[in-house]
């Protein structure tokens, strides 16, 4: 069968919130199965536990923010969406997570360093067999028209597939490639996804440092872009970063779901609202979906039952 994992060991991480600009560790756990992602917040008096689930996500301006029960007014932890990415990527089921602030390290802005850390503690497979949220019709959510409209989509799909489509209307982005597909099942996702960093423009900073976000932004940790170009000296890690960091939103937003998914996402112009938003139709049709498990590997979908290699 194909079985949950975890880590073997406990990894830590130290580093900034992007947002905030706040000093944040983390320390990631094994958890038994069926435990799924949790974060706690044991900067707290009391240390509280926050379940990664669709509904407890609070805020999507910017990122991906959950708190207690899904209440603003909760304690929170805010830009999940990079380490969960890193997460579904490697196929990790359960884990906990300690952190010392109400936001999650941004480290070079990309899921690698997630990725280095949890594949660095070692994967361990357990004993309870993974269960897969099967997506059984098409689920759409629409926001927008004309040249404001935005879309996201999921279809059925033996595996999980994800097609984004970018169109920022800005030259530094429209020279770079729009619109990108990956197969989960390629086991590529450390190599042609993990990397792509979130990026901003220098236009829009000193209004959000105005609102109190970005404090901790900078150009070792985001693609920084002003009216024309890109301005990090090193360029780009892939010709078209710009749209593969959407994919990698997309994941780690779509396995709030608390399961790997089994589906054909579609996206244009999307965002982390639309993304929990599609989430949100989607598990609140019974008929749309179901879980499943594989008993035989050999029926489930091409690598899908692979360890990610080591790095």
């Amino acid at each position: 069968m194909i079985r949950q994992r975890t880590i073997k060991s406990l990894t830590r991480a130290v580093g900034v919130g992007m947002h905030s600009g706040q000093k944040v560790e983390l320390t990631l756990r094994p958890a038994a199965p069926d435990t799924g992602i949790v974060f706690r917040r044991i900067d707290l008096p009391q240390p509280v536990d926050i379940p990664v689930r669709f509904d407890s996500v609070s805020d999507t301006r910017m990122a991906s923010t959950i708190s207690v029960g899904g209440d603003p007014g909760s304690p929170r932890v805010q830009t999940i969406e990079h380490l969960m990415s890193a997460c579904c990527g490697l196929g990790l089921d359960n884990l906990y997570i300690d952190i010392t602030a109400d936001e999650v390290p941004i480290l070079d802005g990309s899921a690698a360093s997630f990725v280095f850390l949890l594949q660095s503690a070692g994967i361990e497979l357990q004993g309870a067999p993974k269960r897969f949220l099967r997506v059984k019709r098409p689920i759409e959510v629409r926001q927008g028209a004309g040249a404001r409209l935005m879309w996201a989509r999921l279809e059925p799909w033996h595996g999980f597939k994800l097609t984004f489509e970018i169109d920022f209307g800005h030259p530094a982005v429209d020279a770079t490639g729009q619109r990108t597909t990956f197969d989960m099942g390629s086991g590529r996702y450390k190599r042609d996804i993990a990397r792509a960093r979130t990026f901003g423009f220098t236009k829009d900073v000193e209004a959000m440092r105005s609102r109190g976000l970005t404090l901790g932004g900078s150009m070792d940790n985001a693609i920084v872009v002003d009216d024309w170009r890109v301005l990090n000296a090193d360029g780009l890690r892939y010709d078209d970063e710009f749209v593969r960091h959407k994919i990698l939103d997309a994941i780690g937003d779509l396995y709030n779901a608390g399961h790997p998914m089994l589906a054909s996402y579609t996206a244009y112009k999307s965002g982390h609202a639309l993304n929990n938003q599609l989430l949100r139709a989607l598990l609140s049709d019974q008929s749309a979906w179901d879980l499943i498990t594989f008993d035989d590997e050999s029926t489930a979908p091409a690598g899908f039952a692979e360890l990610a290699p080591a790095w």
